[in-house]
């Protein structure tokens, strides 16, 4: 019987599978299309206007919908049953919405503009929302990053609110309409077509590519600052923050690099993420146990194999029509132990925006479903000397007419694919499902030593 226990093996870092350069673009008409799309939904729900907010935080919605993309200030994009959207932008947003690839009908708005700006050109946003048809006996969706279980609680600044409440009257409806976009069972950016994954496994090639870098020059006494030049952002637009750090504030995972001195033996963890793509590792900065704080010489033992042995059969269990909750029980079979500290979803929706949704979740019956692109997303929190171990990469579901359009229409991108599926198989002994398409140039690699980067966990055989 083939021995499967997790161990540490001299593998060395994963080979150049190869770069995205240039990264794909969406066909221009995929735009107009997701409107279409968007509006049978609206008539399925029976709604006769759809408003989505964008901010600079929260702009996948307006992104995905319109090729359009706020800088400095806020958007507002309504959608009627009919005809070109009209998008409400500020001072500084005019000229980049009518670049746009969706044809939209530009409004000034200039309440959306910068504090102290000029707001001596535009209408007061009732009227706008009127002229719209947003107006007494309405049925208005509104969009904005989360769902609740009260569609009455919506997330959108109160200023708009309020407005389209008075609007539409006692006889009409305002509520919230996220889940159009991002229910996890179906929402319209949790299921992908071909361009978007090809999108999706360039944005992961780039950020797998910087840790992978990262993880074959770190050494003690470059500064946080210096350590996350390694990753070579390129300006690609950030999904999340730039995180990196070591030592005593490594524990709080999320904060970004600073000038401090990283020493051996550190705790250490970073995390690099653009549109469409995270990944994410973390360990301690030395070469062997040897070098780890006192009383955790088992750190591996005790920590990284059990969490390995986990995320391996995650792997191996993911696959189209698994219902979610089967991934949340194989790891709360694994790691339940309050000792491993897990607190969230084991994996996650990805898109433009780091974290959409999530269809795992105790008891979920939610099946997986073929175009859909997910973060692989394990994190233990020990709050103890033991910190964490991290494997955060994406991957995609893709039936066979979906992967026989992938590998016609990007064979570049299918060829990394393919070479990603047999190294896991080959060096890690991951067997993954047909439908399963490693995006990430770091696939489930995972070096606890992170100055012997060349030596990580596997379940090969020996």
């Amino acid at each position: 019987m083939t021995d499967r226990r997790p161990r540490l093996a001299e593998i060395g870092l994963p080979p150049d599978f190869g770069d995205s350069t240039p990264r794909p673009e969406l066909p221009p008409a995929c735009h107009a299309e997701r409107i279409e799309q968007l509006r049978a939904r609206m008539r399925a729900r029976d709604l006769d206007r759809l408003v989505v907010w964008a901010d600079r935080e929260h702009s996948a919605g307006i992104s995905f919908l319109s090729g359009f993309d706020p800088r400095f200030e806020e958007a507002i994009l309504i959608v009627g049953t009919d005809g070109e959207p009209a998008i409400l932008v500020g001072n500084e947003c005019w000229g980049t919405a009518g670049a746009a690839p969706l044809a939209m009908r530009r409004i000034l708005f200039q309440d959306l503009s910068l504090p102290g700006q000029p707001r001596d050109r535009s209408r007061p946003l009732g009227d706008i929302l009127a002229d719209e048809g947003v107006v007494a006996g309405a049925r208005v969706g509104v969009v904005g990053w989360k769902t609740y279980a009260d569609r009455a609680t919506i997330e959108a600044p109160a200023f708009v609110v309020d407005e389209l409440r008075r609007l539409v009257g006692p006889g009409g409806i305002v509520e919230s309409a996220s889940d159009l976009l991002i229910d996890p069972a179906d929402g319209l950016r949790v299921i992908n077509d071909v361009d978007q994954l090809a999108v999706l496994e360039s944005a992961s090639t780039r950020t797998s590519g910087g840790i992978r870098r990262l993880l074959g020059r770190l050494r003690p006494g470059m500064t946080e600052r210096e350590a996350v030049r390694l990753l070579e952002w390129d300006g690609t637009p950030l999904s999340c923050h730039l995180m990196l750090t070591a030592g005593p504030r490594a524990i709080f995972g999320l904060l970004s690099p600073g000038d401090r001195a990283i020493e051996h033996g550190d705790r250490f963890t970073v995390a690099f993420g653009i549109w469409g793509a995270l990944t994410c590792r973390a360990g301690f900065v030395v070469e062997d146990a040897s070098g780890l704080p006192d009383g955790i010489a088992d750190y591996v033992d005790r920590l990284v194999a059990p969490y390995f042995a986990a995320v391996v059969e995650w792997y191996e269990t993911i696959r189209i029509g698994l219902p979610g909750g089967a991934l949340q029980a194989i790891i709360d079979r694994h790691l339940g132990d309050p000792f491993f500290g897990i607190f969230l979803n084991p994996g996650h929706q990805i898109h433009l925006d780091e974290w959409v949704s999530s269809p795992i979740f105790p008891g979920s019956t939610i099946p997986l479903r073929s175009g859909m692109a997910f973060q692989v997303d394990i994190i233990p929190a020990t709050g103890g000397p033991y910190f964490t171990t991290n494997i955060e990469d994406g991957i995609a579901l893709a039936d066979a007419d979906l992967r026989e359009r992938f590998a016609d229409a990007y064979p570049e991108a299918w060829a990394r694919i393919e070479a990603r599926r047999a190294f896991m198989a080959e060096m890690l002994g991951i067997r993954l499902q047909a439908e399963v398409l490693p995006f990430s140039n770091l696939p489930a690699y995972l070096p606890p030593y992170l100055l012997r980067a060349d030596r990580a966990m596997t379940v090969a055989a020996r």
